[in-house]
Parts: C-alpha cells; sequence; structure tokens
C-alpha cells in the first residue's frame, strides 16, 4: 500500500498512461468509476506543452487536469533518448530538439527534477539514460555509469530544494539500469540504494528482449531492493505477463499496451485478444468478455463494437478504451486478491493458458 497525499494506492498496481495530462480516449470520470487510483503523466511532453510554469501557475498537474488521485510523471528521458536523430547526449544532459516545432532545449537531471516539482506529481522519476536492446557491454557501461551520476545529481537538487522550501509532497524514484547484463543491474542498483532513495525503478527493458530475460533481469535488481520501498517496473507488460513480474517483486507497473490496442480494435479478455474487425464478429451476439463486469460488456456486443469501428466512429476507441483498462486493472485486482491466498502462482499459469488458447 502506497500512501500518497491524493490517496492510498493499493498495491501490486497497474498505472494507465496519460501523457499528455489524459490518458487517451477516457476522462478523468471514466477513470474514477474504472477505480483507477494512480496514473502515468509524461513529462517530456507536458514540459513542450502547455509548459510546466503554466501548469504551476494553474495550481499544479492534479489541479489542471481535475484529477483527485494520484500522479507518477517520468523524466522524460525516455522520450528524449527515442529521438535520435534530433538529440546529442553529454554528461551535462541531453540537448534535443522538440518533435512539435524543431526547437531546441537542454534536459539536465537538475531541469527533470526541476519540472517535475512544478508539476506537483506525487512520485517524481529521475533522468535516466536508456539505451536500445541488446546493447554492447561497453555502451551499457557507459549509461550505468551515467545514471548513477545523473542521479546523484537529481537527488542532491531535490534534497536542496526541500531544504530551501520545506519538504515537498513528492518522493523522488531512482532508476537502475545495466541492459540486459546481470552484475551491471545488480551494480546498480547498489550505487542507487546508496542515495537512499524512498522508491526504485527497473528501467530500460520489454524494449525488446524476451519476456524470460526481462523477468530474469527484474529478479537480479529486486532481490538487492529493500521490500519496504516501491519497486516499479517501467514500460510493462502484456497481460499474460502481469502476474510473473508481480512474482518477482514488481509493485507498479505502467504500459501504453492496453490503450494503444484498443484504438487498434484489439480487446484483451479472460480468453486472450479479441481482434474486433474480424468478420468472425459481424453477428456476434455475445459481450467482448462474458466474464467481465465493465459498463461495456455489460451493454454491448461483439457486433456493435465491430460495426463502430467498421464506420470509423469515435465511440469505437471510447468504448474499447475503457474495456482493456478496466481488464488491466481488474487483473491487478485479482493479482493482489490472490496473493493474498497464496494462489499467485497458480493464476499466472491458468491466464498464461487461455492466452496460448485463445478466445472462441
Amino acid at each position: 500500500m502506497l500512501a500518497t497525499p491524493h490517496g492510498a494506492v493499493e498495491t501490486p498496481v497497474f498505472m494507465p498512461v496519460g501523457s499528455a495530462a489524459t490518458v487517451k480516449a477516457l476522462t478523468q470520470e471514466a477513470l474514477e468509476q474504472l477505480g483507477a487510483s494512480i496514473i502515468l503523466a509524461n513529462t517530456y511532453h507536458l514540459y513542450l506543452r502547455p509548459g510546466h510554469d503554466l501548469i504551476r501557475k494553474l495550481g499544479g498537474l492534479h489541479s489542471f487536469m481535475s484529477w483527485g488521485g494520484a500522479i507518477l510523471t517520468d523524466s522524460g528521458g525516455y522520450q528524449v533518448f527515442s529521438l535520435a536523430d534530433l538529440r546529442n547526449i553529454t554528461e551535462e544532459g541531453v540537448r534535443f530538439r522538440s518533435h512539435l516545432d524543431g526547437s531546441e532545449h537542454l534536459l539536465t537531471p537538475e531541469k527533470a527534477a526541476e519540472i517535475q516539482l512544478a508539476l506537483g506529481s506525487d512520485i517524481a522519476m529521475v533522468l535516466d539514460e536508456c539505451i536500445e536492446t541488446p546493447a554492447p557491454r561497453k555502451i551499457a557501461e557507459v549509461a550505468l555509469k551515467r545514471t548513477t551520476d545523473w542521479a546523484r545529481r537529481a537527488r542532491n537538487y531535490f534534497l536542496e530544494r526541500a531544504t530551501r522550501n520545506g519538504n515537498p509532497p513528492q518522493w523522488q524514484f531512482g532508476i537502475v539500469q545495466g541492459a540486459t547484463y546481470a552484475d551491471l543491474r545488480r551494480e546498480s542498483a547498489r550505487q542507487l540504494l546508496e542515495l537512499d532513495f524512498p522508491g526504485y525503478a527497473v528501467g530500460g527493458l520489454a524494449v525488446g528482449e524476451a519476456h524470460e530475460v526481462t523477468c530474469e533481469m527484474a529478479a537480479e535488481v529486486t532481490a538487492l531492493l529493500p521490500a519496504t520501498r516501491p519497486r516499479y517496473l517501467m514500460g510493462v507488460g502484456r497481460p499474460e505477463q502481469l502476474a510473473d513480474y508481480v512474482a518477482r517483486g514488481i509493485d507498479l507497473m505502467d504500459c501504453v499496451l492496453p490503450t494503444r490496442a484498443a484504438r487498434h480494435a484489439c480487446l484483451y479478455t479472460s480468453q486472450g485478444r479479441v481482434l474486433i474487425k474480424n468478420t468472425r464478429y459481424i453477428s456476434d451476439q455475445r459481450p467482448i468478455d462474458p466474464q467481465c463486469s465493465c459498463s461495456v460488456c455489460r451493454r454491448y456486443t461483439r457486433a456493435y463494437l465491430r460495426h463502430l469501428f467498421a464506420a470509423g466512429e469515435i465511440s469505437a476507441a471510447v468504448l474499447a478504451t475503457h474495456h482493456n483498462v478496466h481488464f488491466y486493472l481488474d487483473t491487478m485486482r485479482q493479482i493482489r486478491e490472490a496473493i493474498s491466498f497464496g494462489q499467485l502462482s497458480n493464476f499466472a499459469s491458468e491466464l498464461r493458458a487461455r492466452y496460448a488458447a485463445g478466445p472462441a
């Protein structure tokens, strides 16, 4: 359980992604109805538009987007590093050009912390260097060193601001790197532990490596991180994988998959993926998932959802997203329940088996 200034968050938890201060195709009222207690917002996007200073003047991100739950903000590092042709990395930070208008910006560890303090998120991530997978060991070693150096600078900046202005109601998390090298992952975790963050993330995974490798690297890290502090695996994952990460000691997860897949007519169910545009569903009168209790499944049929997508209706994305986010949140609820009964392993095996078999 995480006790944040914006409410308690039961863990393990999945965080819907609201990059630009909105979870695509869902209103805040819908998120409340779905029971979301924490969402993720994107520092890079909010820094470029509308700007962190404006959001601060408007009362902070919670007030700006009228969201009463908790918010985690990333550092913007992943988005910057994905702009391979538009950025240059130095020890100082990352100099990049905006994908919106080509304007030049410098993102440093201190700047990333400053932006997130202005946003007023409950959890703020430090700037790290995220590299591609697979990566040569030498590149992974350089990125690890830079990540630790940047984490130290970000921590010092955050603590100096806290001393000067009073403790902000915000947690700052360090991010473990090290690519797919177990010894580098362990070394990164040890170095960050010395900085005494209130929580830690495992970054740079689920970027192309096999699921088994992601689990292995996560387990290497969580074995060293204190169980009394939140442990966050960034950017994961598919529904049938969530319990595997929890079994490795992960408390928080996020992924664009449920919302992005919904906009592309891919629906997640207790029996596997439903590609609703397929002609097999043209007259299917069943709900998306007969075992689902969401408002979409209680009211609409597969045939109707298929029609909406075929007609290009906006409501297709709205209804599909509502269902998918409900499914993810409900899967996490079932995982928490399975943990309480000592049945996590059985739950994970059964879910994987259903996904392997596919929907009827």
